[in-house]
């Protein structure tokens, strides 16, 4: 499998131990990838995709910090230079992104416009 030298996205260091916190569970799948994506709706128009999926033929793959990662090709467009970072404290936890190709964010920061 080609590995990607310059990934589309990248991960902070928080983003990257909770990801490896979710992959060490031993009910986790290891045949699956981290899956990096869009999908249409929510406030802003479109919604962030970070789940664990498998590669299909549409799915180009990368590696950060030894986490294997697909993304659908039509998905570049998109996301490419985003941030993801994971915030874990009381007022606010899970994964924010910080995505450069957005022209507006909802409040929610889980949907964007293009």
């Amino acid at each position: 499998m080609e590995i990607l030298n310059n990934t589309p996205v990248t991960f902070t260091k928080g983003a990257i131990d909770e990801i490896k916190r979710l992959m060490s569970d031993e009910s986790f799948d290891r045949e699956k990838m981290l899956r990096v994506g869009v999908k249409g709706g929510g406030c802003s128009g479109m919604s962030y995709i970070l789940d664990f999926d498998h590669k299909t033929e549409k799915d180009e793959y990368f590696e950060i910090d030894s986490i294997p990662c697909i993304m659908n090709y039509a998905h570049g467009i998109y996301l490419t230079n985003m941030e993801i970072n994971f915030e874990g404290g009381l007022n606010s936890r899970g994964f924010t992104f910080n995505n450069p190709n957005a022209s507006t964010t909802c409040g929610c920061g889980s949907s964007f416009g293009v």
